[in-house]
């Protein structure tokens, strides 16, 4: 055999060896079906994302919500047209209501005066900011939202648009679910958002705390448990006690963290501040 033979035949024993390794050390995992743009994918896709559930932990109760998951038109719609964000600041401040925001705020801030106090002493953050943040997202706990929360995360891992970011989401939501954290028919927001500040799941998961003292963490029943975990997720995004958190300014950065669109950052440094006074 020429000594280049038997350099093949050496490389090509070794591959089978370690492909003979790995199967042995890395399990097999049902890889689920292909993203797809409209519903007719859908079923087919949640039968094999079902399987590859099972197989990385998700338990009964969770498994049990994933069945009951329909592709939802209409978060799929609103996916499409968030044309608010490319608003200029000032229209953007009056469709969200910001004057009515802030005076809400300021009532809020007087009447729980101790919760805030408690949330500063702990994460660092003061009352303006929370109180924009929930005041936007939700009116103050108003509007949490009616799509059935497992489905609208199942229908954006499903679809091609940022399918990959989604599966993530859904996990997170089928293992909030196995947890008793999140009831399987919980509702919220169109994108899968949970609560009073509209945490996405694997959020809840990372930065969900429990504010009111009772074991366990509750963003949409519990108002303390949502403005601490909001609280908490600025701090875990680099807020640091005492600095301002106007555009330039140092906490500004976690304004960023918690959203992507820069006029809503603003219209949150700007709403807080006007709270804070």
């Amino acid at each position: 055999m020429s000594l280049k033979l038997k350099k093949n035949y050496l490389k090509n024993t070794l591959l089978t060896c370690l492909g003979i390794m790995l199967s042995v050390l890395v399990p097999d995992i049902t890889i689920a079906a292909e993203c797809g743009n409209n519903a007719g994918g859908f079923k087919s896709w949640l039968g094999a994302f079902h399987k590859e559930a099972a197989s990385n932990g998700i338990k009964s109760r969770g498994l049990n919500s994933l069945n009951k998951a329909k592709y939802l038109k209409k978060t799929i719609r609103l996916d499409r047209n968030q044309k608010s964000f490319r608003y200029s600041l000032k229209k953007f401040m009056r469709i969200r209501g910001a004057n009515t925001i802030i005076k809400k705020g300021k009532s809020l801030k007087k009447t729980n005066r101790r919760l805030f106090t408690l949330i500063e002493k702990r994460y660092g953050v003061p009352a303006g900011p929370l109180l924009a943040i929930w005041g936007m997202e939700t009116g103050f706990g108003r509007g949490l939202g009616n799509a059935h929360t497992i489905s609208a995360v199942a229908t954006l891992a499903y679809d091609c648009r940022r399918s990959a970011f989604f599966t993530k989401q859904l996990y997170a939501g089928l293992k909030l679910v196995d947890r008793g954290m999140l009831r399987p028919a919980a509702k919220g927001a169109a994108h899968g958002e949970i609560g009073q500040t509209q945490f996405l799941p694997a959020n809840v998961l990372k930065y969900g705390v429990d504010g009111d003292g009772n074991g366990r963490v509750d963003l949409v029943g519990s108002i303390p448990d949502a403005l601490a975990s909001t609280a908490n997720f600025l701090r875990s995004h680099g807020w640091k006690r005492g600095a301002g958190y106007q555009p330039g300014q140092k906490n500004f950065a976690a304004l960023r963290g918690w959203n992507a669109a820069g006029v809503y950052q603003k219209a949150i440094a700007i709403i807080g501040s006007n709270i804070d006074g």
